[in-house]
């Protein structure tokens, strides 16, 4: 079990992809995990899949430097035995160097008439037998309830789909002390009806979950502003887009509000080629954005 003084801090920014970008890496995944950690990225996050712990040992064996994060484990797929299994084993390679995200996800039918916080507590509660300590885990957090529970029982929340605002709520609930790391949507191109079309691409499946949806109204986003893939306030609310200054003044609102770490998530990659096989991190932009990370803070 690590103790605090040997967690691996996030840094301030990370990169936060779907697990399925990151495999298609191959063999080439150890280089792309040491030139993220060469640019100064903090921790790489990756997004629910299957493979995600094969995926989580490849990088975290790629490099001492990085922390490796999942964007979350889907508590209805990976059993809580898988995952302490998982967990222990990356501790005994790497120690400190592994943060379980958790929360609910998608799940199947059978699954609607159970409680999601219930579920989540007792996962938790399976989690605390097989000795997984709370900061070796962040939580999936939106809503009052679930930062609450961040705060009570992981290391914080990890808020996805979200906006400056939200963080700024988000720290005042949970205090001073847990971590706080959102996740923030990023588009890299000026224009702004090509940027919006690109951000709209990715919003359009989150926007149609009851769990976003409710908190984007919480925002005082509106039912129109939800629809169709989401109105341009929505859009510009949530997503940042533009040159990497731009990028960067977003990222720099989220700290300002209270954010710890800020997990960034190229969003371009799923217009590169139609065939999504041959879609790979966009590693030419995460340079662009380090350059001007790099910037800030000359």
């Amino acid at each position: 079990m690590p103790s605090d003084q040997h967690v691996r801090p996030l840094g301030t920014v990370g990169i936060w992809a779907p697990s399925s970008l990151w495999a298609q890496e191959g063999d080439q995944l150890p280089e792309a995990v040491v030139e993220l950690a060469e640019l100064g990225f903090g921790t790489i996050w990756l997004g629910n899949g299957p493979d995600m712990f094969d995926l989580a040992a490849t990088a975290l064996a790629a490099t001492e430097r990085i922390t490796v994060a999942t964007g979350i484990v889907n508590i209805w797929v990976h059993s809580s035995a898988d995952v302490a299994e998982a967990y222990h084993q990356a501790e005994k390679r790497s120690p400190g160097r592994l943060l379980l995200g958790i929360g609910n996800g998608p799940r199947e039918p059978a699954q609607w008439t159970l409680s999601p916080y219930r579920e989540l507590t007792q996962y938790l509660d399976h989690l605390d037998a097989a000795g997984v300590p709370a900061e070796g885990r962040i939580l999936a957090a939106v809503g009052p309830r679930m930062l609450a529970l961040s705060a009570a029982r992981s290391r914080g929340a990890h808020p996805f789909l979200i906006t400056p605002d939200h963080t700024a709520s988000a720290r005042t609930a949970l205090g001073p002390g847990p971590l706080l790391a959102p996740e923030q949507k990023v588009v890299l191109e000026t224009d702004p009806t090509t940027a919006r079309a690109i951000a709209r691409q990715a919003l359009d499946f989150y926007l149609t979950k009851r769990g976003y949806a409710t908190n984007l109204r919480r925002l005082g986003f509106t039912d129109d502003d939800l629809a169709h893939g989401g109105s341009d306030r929505l859009i510009d609310a949530t997503v940042a887009w533009g040159d990497p200054d731009t990028v960067l003044a977003r990222i720099t609102e989220h700290h300002q509000a209270g954010a710890d770490h800020v997990a960034i998530q190229l969003l371009t990659w799923q217009t590169d080629t139609p065939d999504r096989t041959k879609r790979r991190l966009p590693r030419a932009e995460y340079r662009q954005l380090a350059e001007a990370l790099a910037r800030g803070e000359a």
